[in-house]
């Protein structure tokens, strides 16, 4: 069979990379189609990946809107040459592409907002999968895992951390180390959010500066922080989850690093105005079970974090807590093969319910407005 799988941004390629190996491993033909944004190129050649870039975007808000119709024409028509069996993605770009080639299409959405991008892209799915974190319904062909989309590539079947990465960083074995990652807020659906401003980074960096060293992973590029003893995170992006497994520490006001940091059992921080009452389900759960905090301003950051960094075994008790928290999770991997197989049929598999089938898990309030 013929698979074709979008990658828009570099979370994506991470989703789906295990995935994509396995089924040419079992002698199908798969293509990547990619948009050029930030780093995902880089994480495809990684990788290894087959792939053909469709299209490029800026991390600028403005940037995408203007070059959506190229975009659209060469996916369709790199689409219509490999002819493919099914379609895998996260939003419109999958779901019209499938449409106008008249090929079946699978979603794999994680954030409850993004109601514009949900409107125009599911009534054209075959099944929309979603965590069971997930609290807005999508229609009658939306099943759910038990897990989260990262667990796709950190669930500890598929991955496992190596502590070299220190000597690459250029740091001591026991040297501690916090990662603050910021976002550029260039998506659709961070259309009037924000997070950190120059100022509380300058501030964190400061404070945390005096028991840590800090790396800055710094999506848009522009946050200054000159004169700070902060260095940059400069090594391939392949090699962050590793930095992010042996780090002390992650503060972000980005979404996915806070997930990924969960799964690996490192205490994170997340602030942007995506937080509050109708945080995304993912993070209330996360944050009810003792994994990461959400918090609204620097000065939570700062209290949050000194603690964290002071206090005694806070890398055994994550630990236990990631533990805890993933042995009923599915590997995402395995249930996307699944789904490639049954050519986005999905009914009879064990690994998802139809949505509001299965009770909600326990405590999650609340309904996310946000996503990477």
């Amino acid at each position: 069979m013929n698979y074709l799988f979008f990658t828009n941004t570099p979370a994506h390629v991470h989703l789906y990379k295990h995935a994509v190996q396995r089924l040419r491993d079992r002698g199908h033909e798969v293509l990547v189609l990619a948009r050029d944004y930030t780093c995902t190129v880089d994480l495809l050649e990684w990788y290894d990946l087959p792939y053909v870039v469709y299209g490029a975007c800026e991390t600028s808000k403005g940037s995408l809107l203007s070059r959506l119709p190229a975009h659209y024409a060469r996916a369709i028509t790199h689409a219509r040459r490999f002819d493919p069996d099914l379609v895998f993605g996260m939003g419109g770009y999958a779901a019209h592409t499938g449409a106008v080639t008249r090929t079946p299409t699978v979603l794999l959405i994680d954030s409850e907002p993004a109601s514009f991008d949900h409107t125009i892209s599911t009534p054209f799915a075959r099944t929309i999968l979603t965590p069971n974190t997930f609290r807005k319904e999508l229609g009658e062909n939306h099943y759910v895992f038990p897990g989260f989309k990262e667990c796709a590539y950190l669930h500890p079947e598929t991955y496992e951390s190596d502590p070299s990465v220190r000597q690459r960083l250029g740091l001591e074995a026991d040297e501690p180390y916090a990662i603050l990652r910021l976002n550029a807020f260039g998506s659709q659906h961070d259309v009037g959010k924000r997070g950190l401003s120059d100022d509380d980074c300058r501030r964190l960096v400061d404070r945390l500066g005096d028991d840590v060293t800090v790396l800055v992973s710094d999506e848009g590029g522009d946050t200054d922080l000159e004169g700070l003893s902060a260095r940059s995170f400069d090594l391939h992006p392949a090699l962050m989850h590793d930095a992010l497994a042996e780090a002390d520490l992650l503060v972000a006001d980005t979404q996915t690093m806070v997930t990924e940091a969960a799964l690996l059992g490192t205490p994170a921080i997340r602030s942007n105005s995506f937080v509050g009452d109708d945080d995304m389900g993912n993070f209330v759960e996360l944050e009810n079970r003792d994994l990461i905090y959400n918090v609204s301003s620097a000065d939570e950051i700062i209290d949050r974090a000194v603690a964290l960094l002071e206090a005694d075994d806070i890398a055994q008790t994550w630990q236990r807590r990631r533990n805890a928290l993933l042995s009923d999770k599915v590997n995402l991997t395995d249930v996307i093969v699944d789904v490639a197989k049954n050519q986005g049929f999905v009914a009879d598999l064990e690994a998802l319910e139809q949505f509001g089938q299965t009770p909600e898990p326990e405590p999650v309030t609340s309904v996310g407005v946000g996503g990477d």
